[in-house]
């Protein structure tokens, strides 16, 4: 499992020909939270002309859903869409509202705008890949730590924190593919006289090289 969502709550704004157009993004993980979302935003601007959406959802885009609410078809709905796709992410909701602003945009103008408030939404949220991932403890003697702590800066592998009792207890977060070539390399520098431990598997984000439970801007 490993794909990319957005990072947190985005949200972002611009007007085209005096109408003003705001996007909206937030992660989800059901259709019913998407739908959720959605609707918190249409009860925010009741009195916009529009709030159109859409939104994705599982790890294989499985759930695609989208509505113009009002707009001519094919001109709001899908380019919201199709910028959700084509940043290559999904459990993912996007809500552009739309206020008229008095000047026709036509069709063409129409799917730049959404295009454009979907974009600069998400840009805002950020992207964050989610992964399976694992807690490594790795317990040394105080002699071995420089190369312990010189193996991780080579690899880019990020040392959460560290514990110095009558040894030192290193902390890490790796994804769940790299724990075997994480340990494999420290075995080989401590010439085995380590002791590793797997614990907390599960689902998490990764920004640059560092891993977390959970992750918000």
């Amino acid at each position: 499992m490993k794909y990319s969502t957005v990072k947190k709550y985005g949200e972002d704004r611009f007007e085209e020909k005096k109408s003003l157009f705001i996007g909206y993004v937030k992660r989800v993980t059901t259709e019913d939270e998407a739908k959720e979302f959605v609707a918190q935003i249409k009860n925010k601007h009741k009195d916009a002309t529009h709030n159109c959406y859409a939104y994705v959802v599982g790890q294989n885009m499985g759930i695609q859903r989208y509505s113009d609410d009002g707009e001519p078809q094919g001109t709001a709905g899908i380019p919201i869409l199709e910028v959700i796709k084509k940043s290559d992410i999904t459990d993912c909701a996007v809500v552009v509202t739309r206020y008229f602003g008095g000047v026709l945009l036509g069709a063409g103008g129409l799917v730049r705008a959404y295009t454009k408030g979907a974009s600069i939404g998400i840009k805002a949220a950020g992207i964050v890949e989610k992964l399976m991932g694992v807690r490594l403890t790795i317990t040394i003697d105080y002699d071995l730590l420089g190369k312990i702590q010189y193996l991780f800066g080579q690899n880019n592998w990020h040392i959460e924190d560290t514990e110095y009792t009558e040894q030192v207890k290193i902390y890490t977060l790796c994804e769940l593919e790299q724990a075997e070539i994480i340990k494999s390399q420290v075995i080989e520098v401590t010439n085995g006289k380590v002791n590793i431990v797997e614990d907390e598997k599960g689902i998490y984000f990764k920004e640059g090289f560092r891993l977390f439970k959970d992750i918000e801007g």
